[in-house]
């Protein structure tokens, strides 16, 4: 009788244990005919509620997206076209500021891949993944789908997958900066059946497109006030109440003409979606050549709207334009919206270009929800002006001022321009272009634009004056107040309201500001130096990032130590260290009385072949330095879920019996008092 207590007891136990690693995906896989030759490979997810798998078109510095491993491809067959998704949903993340895109409930991947063994052959497969709740779990899924002779009719096979719960091993490249982990993404494919990542979240995804429509109604709004376009609309104006038998055609046609010109603009956003592929626009805004490109394209924009030269559209094309337009009626009209776009191209092309960009990097419709903000913003003076034209004598005349306009835009230009360049240099971790660098020359941008506003400085086409206007004066005031806000950001300042544009504190030559020293310093201010192998982490804690020389440290200093499961695209785990880590509770606890080690599991550098190994726990080879950590947590603490906290003794035994391990509590005061119960034993 004692004997089957204890077994039911050991029983109970190992499971409650072993029931800590979590599975929140359930695949399946079936091979699908689609031709004599052509067949699709499905992959199948069904997903736990509250869950979210991550779509391959996440944006940089977001979570990891999904990725697709196809083997043996040699002489058996080709893939034919990109890794296509079944819907997804967007949401933005105020942690790492990008809009994150997700699968919930259900997730379907389809490769089509052309035969070219007649003899039949297998298709290896493996799916590496992350799926987040509360806490993130990085996984891995194999498959092998059978392929046939090909002149025998195939059926729908379904397959069983081989699990290996443990962290990718594919070549994703991931550094020391949780923002860097993109220029991987091995597809560009489609992102979902319909052609575009659909939004089944309507608040989530319509949050960010009203963003976008705003950006670009304001950006539409300053393409109106340039030389280019604001002369044109009281002589617009006064072709319609002219050339318009009564009051009333007057303004239908005005209307016409401003339905036209968003149109026309709405047409090239559907043109670009279209023609590059919604997902595919979003994968290459992540990639280091587009950026540079884009660098280089906005400095050219921003040199011609100082006034170094004009980008124009061929002559050729306005002039067979404005035949048409001479046609009259309906066709006339559209061509006349089509001719202003065309003649004011040197003014609102380099504004159009940066919009396209900017909307098409969140992917879905953004592109067309960017070029209806900004047509609509243009189009919209014509038709009110048309259909009420006493309000002519309310505007401002030309002059000088449309100039200034025009420069300033190309200041946020050359400004916005530093961002591609800064992009690029962070996927590369070149460290070319650091924090202080683009903080440098963004004060200088702005100040000098602070100083041309003042009419201190002149460029080409400039007006002489004798004096600012009050709005000019203001608006120079604006520009001033945050050249100088900017400036403490050399000395470490956190810059909140420009987080999104410089790279991280951490990616920078001095990562405690200019002129300041390591926050672990000594009360007589002479600086601790880190141990061998750490390096200072979250608020100035040092931390190492392997377990072995941390634990070597924690026995010369006899401190317990406290192991972080982590990982670079972890939501919760930024959470944790940036909203409960920063309390002076729980600071100087990590400061001073345990040994710190951070271990990645999504750290998908590749450990050396000799190092490598096979991992009976997990059933997977061990490729990675995040493989072996993974293998660490389960192997050891039967759990595979990023953040878990453990505080341990020297020896590796767990400090806390009653609650061996912890993962997210934003609470202070529980995450505080279970370090200190771990210490405590420490030093019993």
């Amino acid at each position: 009788m004692n004997k089957l207590l204890l077994f039911l007891f050991t029983f109970l136990a190992f499971t409650k244990v072993t029931s800590q690693i979590l599975d929140p995906v359930k695949w399946t896989s079936r091979t699908e005919k689609v031709s004599d030759t052509e067949f699709n490979l499905i992959f199948e997810g069904t997903i736990d509620d509250g869950w979210h798998v991550y779509s391959q078109f996440t944006p940089d510095g977001g979570p990891l997206p999904i990725e697709m491993t196809f083997k043996n491809q040699k002489g058996n067959y080709n893939l034919l076209g990109k890794t296509a998704e079944s819907e997804t949903k967007r949401q933005y993340n105020d942690v790492f500021e990008v809009d994150e895109v997700y699968f919930s409930k259900k997730v379907i991947l389809t490769q089509k891949i052309k035969a070219i063994n007649a003899k039949g052959f297998k298709v290896d497969s493996k799916i590496d993944y992350q799926v987040c709740k509360e806490v993130c779990i990085n996984q891995n899924k194999s498959f092998t789908f059978v392929i046939p002779k090909v002149d025998v009719p195939v059926e729908i096979v379904e397959e069983e997958v081989v699990e290996t719960p443990i962290a990718s091993t594919d070549s994703l490249q991931v550094t020391t900066t949780p923002t860097l982990q993109k220029d991987s993404i091995k597809s560009e494919a489609v992102v979902s059946e319909k052609g575009i990542p659909a939004a089944t979240e309507p608040k989530s995804e319509g949050k960010g497109l009203w963003r976008i429509f705003f950006l670009a109604f304001l950006g539409g709004f300053a393409a109106l006030l340039t030389p280019c376009v604001f002369p044109m609309i009281p002589m617009t104006v006064s072709f319609f109440t002219k050339h318009s038998k009564t009051p009333a055609q007057g303004k239908s046609n005005a209307l016409l003409y401003g339905i036209s010109i968003i149109s026309i603009y709405v047409i090239l956003g559907l043109a670009v979606t279209e023609i590059f592929g919604a997902g595919a626009l979003n994968a290459l805004s992540t990639n280091v050549w587009f950026n540079v490109i884009f660098f280089v394209l906005l400095i050219v924009f921003a040199t011609s709207f100082l006034g170094a030269f004009e980008i124009m559209l061929p002559h050729s094309w306005a002039n067979k334009v404005d035949k048409q337009a001479d046609k009259g009626g309906i066709i006339g009209i559209f061509f006349m919206a089509l001719a202003l776009a065309i003649v004011s191209f040197s003014c609102t092309g380099p504004i159009v270009g940066t919009l396209l960009v900017e909307s098409a990097s969140k992917g879905g419709i953004a592109p067309i929800v960017g070029m209806l903000g900004f047509s609509t913003a243009l189009a919209l003076p014509f038709m009110l002006f048309a259909m009420f034209p006493s309000w002519l004598h309310s505007l401002p005349k030309s002059g000088g001022w449309l100039n200034t306009v025009k420069v300033s835009l190309g200041f946020l230009e050359l400004a916005f321009a530093f961002k591609f360049l800064s992009n690029a240099d962070l996927v590369l971790q070149l460290h070319w272009f650091e924090r202080e660098t683009f903080l440098a020359i963004w004060i200088t941008i702005f100040g000098t634009w602070g100083i041309y506003l003042l009419g201190k400085l002149t460029l080409p086409h400039d007006s002489t004056i004798t004096h600012i206007s009050v709005g000019r004066l203001m608006l120079a005031l604006l520009v001033f107040s945050f050249t100088f806000y900017m400036i403490p950001g050399l000395w470490g300042a956190p810059l909140k309201l420009i987080s999104a544009f410089p790279p991280p504190l951490e990616y920078s030559e001095s990562p405690f500001g200019l002129g300041n020293t390591n926050p672990n310093t000594a009360t007589n201010s002479v600086a601790i130096v880190l141990p061998d192998g750490a390096k200072s982490g979250p608020h100035g804690i040092p931390v190492f990032d392997d377990y072995f020389k941390g634990l070597a440290y924690a026995k010369i200093v006899n401190k317990p130590i406290m192991i972080d499961f982590t990982g670079f695209a972890c939501v919760n785990c930024r959470k944790m260290e940036n909203n409960v880590w920063s309390d002076e509770r729980v600071l100087s606890i990590l400061k001073n009385e345990v040994v710190l080690i951070s271990l990645y599991v999504d750290d998908k550098r590749e450990m050396p072949k000799s190092e490598q190994y096979y991992s009976k726990s997990t059933n997977a080879q061990i490729e990675t330095i995040g493989d072996k950590w993974t293998d660490f947590m389960i192997t050891k603490y039967k759990t595979n879920t990023q953040p878990l906290y453990v505080v341990t003794d020297l020896e590796g035994n767990n400090l806390n019996p009653k609650t061996p391990t912890t993962s997210y509590d934003p609470d202070v005061m529980l995450y505080a008092k279970w370090l200190r119960e771990g210490i405590s034993n420490f030093k019993k």
